[in-house]
């Protein structure tokens, strides 16, 4: 697998990052929808199953947060090298602050009265696909800075198709997490794909956007770097670990999040680092 993927650089390295990032956003998007068919094959989720997703989802989130974006970020930082992680990392964990507080928001599980942001009279389905949808914004953030260090970074391409790889693999955990719930309360099977496969399209955006601000600003990618990983880790705190817990079964949702991160640790170093 190594080698197909030092095999792709030469082919890619006359694409624009920018194309690099929608082509990164747009298969993740296309596995948020692969999870989301699941709705067609579960009925009714098992609450030990979404702890698990949930669980295995974050740990993935962590280990790319580290490997895939700070560890970069340290090295290519400038004396202090510790200035350019730190303010990025605290920048972008304040950035998913504000959206959370002011985004109109629904976790699943909770009532209601219990929805987060601006108060709004949207429906409780829309306020649901809304809080996955902040799950997903950083995740496409990482993708763009990813691809678009490429030019100022060559070797970072490896980085940037493992990164791509992991936020795949637990995306397509977040479709079915959406989808599955929606079904529970009586949402068809259609509606609840077309929501769940709904909750990824912010992912090729947000990749677009971030890739042209690297792109242009080359001086920033440390900063940008730590700045997705701090969006990323607020919302695995706030919300993927959370969402694991709350059925109770504690134990399991730990063992999937240990899980989840061994092996995106396994995927990045092995196939970077060597």
């Amino acid at each position: 697998m190594r080698e197909f993927i030092q095999g792709l650089n030469p082919m890619v390295q006359g694409l624009n990052p920018m194309v690099l990032a929608l082509m990164a956003g747009v298969f993740t998007w296309g596995m948020t929808a692969f999870g989301s068919l699941s709705v067609f094959l579960i009925r009714e989720p098992n609450k030990k199953l979404l702890a698990s997703m949930f669980g295995f989802a974050g740990g993935v989130m962590i280990a790319a947060i580290y490997w895939s974006l700070l560890a970069p970020a340290l090295e290519m930082s400038t004396v202090p090298k510790w200035f350019p992680v730190a303010l990025g990392f605290i920048l972008g964990s304040s950035f998913i602050l504000v959206i959370d507080r002011l985004l109109p928001h629904l976790h699943s599980g909770f009532a209601i009265e219990e929805k987060e942001g601006l108060k709004s009279s949207l429906r409780r389905t829309t306020l649901f696909v809304l809080a996955m949808i902040l799950h997903n914004i950083p995740e496409g953030m990482a993708l763009g800075v990813a691809f678009g260090s490429i030019p100022n970074n060559p070797s970072s391409f490896m980085t940037a198709i493992i990164l791509t790889i992991g936020i795949g693999s637990q995306d397509f955990v977040e479709g079915a997490a959406v989808a599955l719930p929606l079904r529970c309360e009586g949402i068809s099977s259609g509606k609840s794909f077309h929501y769940g496969q709904l909750s990824g399209f912010v992912e090729p955006v947000a990749a677009i956007l971030t890739a042209l601000a690297v792109t242009v600003f080359q001086s920033i990618i440390p900063y940008a770097l730590s700045f997705a990983a701090g969006a990323m880790i607020y919302v695995v705190v706030e919300e993927v670990i959370p969402e694991s817990q709350k059925s109770g079964h504690t134990d399991l949702a730990t063992i999937s999040t240990l899980i989840g991160f061994v092996l995106m640790m396994i995927l990045d170093v092995a196939f970077t680092q060597v």
